[in-house]
C-alpha cells in the first residue's frame, strides 16, 4: 500500500482513463486557485469544472468504491459522519463531511479518496435518484422528509415521488425510515429495504396519505390510511429510549457526545447502514462515541469571554428539534435568519416554526430576515431584541452559556465571526 495520501493519489489516477486524469487535475487546480482567493474550501467549483471536462467523472471515480448514499430534509450531514466512522472499523472511508451534497461537490470529494475502500455520500434530495445511477451505491439511508426550500426544492410528496420513481430499479439496499410515511411510500419501490424505527417528531408534512390522497391516522407510534391500507411496515431496527434494538432484538447502548432524540436516530439509522457491510453495532455505535461536532453544529465556543453553543436550524423540523436540546429558561437565546439562494428565498415557514416553546428565554434576533422572524415572534407573544451583529447581541445577553440557533447561510456567518 502507498506510504502516503499523495503516493496513494497517484497510484489511482494512473489507473483513471486519460480524460478523467486531465478533469481531476484541472479540479485541484481550481479548488487550489479559490482556497488562494479566500473563496472558500474550492471543493464546488473544483467539481463543477471537473465535470465540464468529462460528465462521467463521478461515475469513474465511484467505480471501486462501496458506495453508501444518505438523503433527507434534515440529520444527513451527521448521519454521513457517523456512518462514515462507523464503516472505518472495516477500511478507509472517503466523505463529503462538509456537506457539499450536489454532484459538482460529491466529484470533489470522491477525488480525493485515493485508497478508500468505502464512499459514505450526503446527497441533496432533489439530486438523490441521479447519484444513485451514476455511483450505484451498495447501500442508501433515507432518513425523513419535509417542507423545505419550497422556492428551490419540491413540495414534500413530489419528492417522495421522484425518489419512488428514481430509486425503483436500484440493487442498494435501502435503510428507511418507518416512521416517516413519505420515506415509507417512496422506499417501499424498491426491492431490498431495511426498515428502522427512527422516529418523527415533525408530523405535518405527514397527515396525507402520498399513495392516495387520503388522511392518515397516527395512533400513537402507529400510522395507517383507512383508504387504501397503506399503513407503517414492521420495523428492522429501533431506537428504543437510548438504545438500538437490531433484528435479532439485541439491545446496544447509545453513547453519544452529541446532543438531542434526533441524533440518537441518527445513530440507529447509521447502525443499521454499518450492519450492510458487516460491521457489527457495538462496533458501529463504539466509533460513533468520537464525534463531537459536524461541521461546526454542536461547537461550543469562547466569544467575547463568553461560551455559544453554535446549533443550525434549517426549516420547521429542525427548528422543533433544535429546540428540545437547548438549555433551559433563562439561557439567552441568538436567532438568525437569512434567505440567500442556498437557504431558500421564500422565508413563509417562519410561520410553521413553534417559537412560542421558547418563551421566558432572553432573545435576540439577527440576520438578514431579522424583520421577518420579528413579526413573527411579536405575533407569538415573546420579548425579544433585535440586533446588527453577533457582538451585540453577546454583549446585551445576560449570564449563562448562550444558544445561537441560524438556518444555513446565518450559520456559516456565525462560525466565521466566532473565528475572528
Amino acid at each position: 500500500m502507498p506510504g502516503t495520501d499523495s503516493e496513494a493519489a497517484a497510484v489511482r489516477d494512473a489507473s483513471l482513463p486519460a480524460r478523467a486524469k486531465i478533469a481531476v487535475t484541472a479540479g485541484r487546480m481550481a479548488a487550489a486557485l479559490s482556497q488562494k482567493a479566500g473563496r472558500g474550501s474550492g471543493s464546488v467549483i473544483g467539481g463543477k469544472v471537473a465535470l465540464k471536462l468529462d460528465p462521467d467523472l463521478l461515475a469513474t471515480l465511484a467505480e471501486h468504491l462501496d458506495v453508501v448514499l444518505v438523503s433527507a430534509t434534515n440529520g444527513k450531514t451527521t448521519t454521513t459522519r457517523l456512518i462514515a466512522e462507523a464503516l472505518r472499523a472495516a477500511g478507509p472511508v472517503v466523505s463529503n463531511a462538509l456537506g457539499a451534497n450536489m454532484p459538482a461537490g460529491i466529484t470533489a470529494a470522491l477525488a480525493g479518496g485515493s485508497d478508500a475502500k468505502f464512499g459514505v455520500i450526503e446527497v441533496d434530495e432533489k439530486y438523490l435518484a441521479g447519484v444513485a445511477r451514476d455511483t450505484r451505491p451498495k447501500a442508501i439511508a433515507l432518513l425523513n422528509l419535509s417542507r423545505d426550500q419550497l422556492d428551490r426544492a419540491a413540495e414534500t410528496r413530489m419528492m417522495a415521488e421522484k425518489w419512488r420513481e428514481g430509486l425503483k430499479d436500484t440493487d442498494a439496499v435501502i435503510i428507511a425510515n418507518a416512521d416517516d410515511p413519505l420515506v415509507t411510500w417512496a422506499a417501499s419501490s424498491c426491492r431490498k429495504v431495511v426498515w428502522v424505527a427512527a422516529g418523527q417528531a415533525w408530523k405535518e408534512d405527514a397527515w396525507s396519505c402520498p399513495s392516495c390522497g387520503g388522511v392518515m391516522q397516527r395512533p400513537g407510534d402507529d400510522w395507517f390510511c383507512q383508504d387504501c391500507g397503506f399503513r407503517r411496515p414492521q420495523p428492522h431496527w429501533a431506537l428504543q429510549g437510548t438504545h438500538v434494538i437490531d433484528p435479532q432484538r439485541g439491545a446496544w447502548p447509545i453513547q453519544l457526545q452529541l446532543p438531542g432524540r434526533a441524533n440518537l436516530a441518527n445513530a440507529t439509522s447509521s447502525a443499521a447502514v454499518a450492519a450492510v457491510f458487516g460491521v457489527a453495532p457495538q462496533v458501529a455505535l463504539q466509533r460513533m462515541q468520537t464525534v463531537t461536532a459536524v461541521a461546526g453544529r454542536y461547537d461550543v465556543v469562547s466569544y467575547q469571554g463568553r461560551d455559544v453553543r453554535l446549533l443550525l436550524a434549517k426549516n420547521p423540523a429542525g427548528w422543533l428539534e433544535t429546540f428540545s436540546l437547548i438549555d433551559q429558561p433563562p439561557a439567552p437565546v441568538i436567532l438568525s435568519v437569512n434567505a440567500l439562494d442556498a437557504d431558500g428565498t421564500d422565508t413563509s415557514w417562519l410561520w410553521d416554526v413553534d417559537y412560542e416553546r421558547l418563551a421566558g428565554h432572553p432573545i435576540f434576533v439577527m440576520g438578514q430576515r431579522k424583520l421577518d422572524l420579528a413579526v413573527r415572534l411579536e405575533v407569538a407573544g415573546l420579548q425579544f431584541h433585535v440586533v446588527d451583529t453577533l457582538e451585540q447581541a453577546v454583549r446585551m445577553a445576560p449570564p449563562g452559556r448562550i444558544e445561537a440557533i441560524a438556518n444555513y447561510t446565518a450559520f456559516q456567518q456565525l462560525r466565521k465571526a466566532v473565528a475572528n
